[in-house]
């Protein structure tokens, strides 16, 4: 076999197979914004639960219940499987993965050494946190759609790998009641202002009590947050 490939490679022979599937039966008039581009859309719907810490910002995610469309299911548990994966990976997203950038520094490559303007400097294990066991909701229910079958496509099912991502806002949403609840406690009602993601800090900074009064600056009240 490493012959044959040896000596297909010497006479510039393609061995490898290509193939593309297209689609049938769709259309797009982009004059008029209207057409059926697809065959099918991917539909999920989630709720969670969560506990936090007011004077850590730390959080637990007690119960996650997740329902997704995928059609009729080729393998539930391959399907189940990548749920799950991408609502974690969300679930990171929206609360865990906070990039940062270089604000200063130089603005040429050529320009010495040292970090340039606009660099990211989360670009790596040692400087990003991505979701890990301890992240994973406590009570973690998964749930494929029933009586959702597609017709139109291969055995009547829909691929499944990013779209549950989004369901892990529900983490970041039950985050922001969570800390509405603890600003009710200490008298601060009415809007405030809190960014993805919903990192320790934040929590913390935006449950408002007299300990962040000493960290608060004209900018922070300003956004709501106070």
């Amino acid at each position: 076999m490493a012959a044959m490939a040896i000596s297909a490679h010497l006479q510039r022979i393609n061995l490898s197979a290509h193939a593309f599937y297209a689609t049938p039966d769709i259309y797009m008039d982009w004059s008029t914004g209207g057409g059926k581009p697809f065959k099918y859309f991917s539909y999920g719907a989630a709720v969670s639960e969560v506990e936090i810490d007011c004077l850590t910002g730390d959080f637990h995610v007690l119960r996650s219940d997740v329902v997704h469309d995928v059609g009729k299911s080729l393998n539930p548990a391959i399907d189940i499987g990548q749920v799950e994966g991408a609502f974690v990976q969300g679930l990171g997203l929206f609360t865990l993965e906070e990039c940062t950038w270089n604000l200063k520094g130089r603005l040429d490559s050529n320009e010495g050494r040292g970090p340039i303007k606009g660099q990211m400097f989360t670009r790596g294990p040692s400087t990003y946190k991505i979701p890990s066991f301890n992240d994973i909701p406590i009570d973690f229910r998964v749930a494929l759609l029933e009586g959702s079958e597609n017709p139109e496509v291969i055995h009547s099912s829909k691929g499944v790998g990013e779209p549950p991502l989004f369901l892990g806002g529900s983490v970041f949403f039950a985050l922001r009641n969570a800390i509405q609840a603890a600003r009710a406690e200490n008298g601060k009602e009415g809007y405030f202002s809190l960014d993805s993601p919903a990192s320790c800090e934040r929590i913390r900074m935006a449950c408002c009590d007299d300990m962040t009064a000493f960290f608060t600056t004209a900018e922070f009240k300003a956004n709501g947050c106070w």
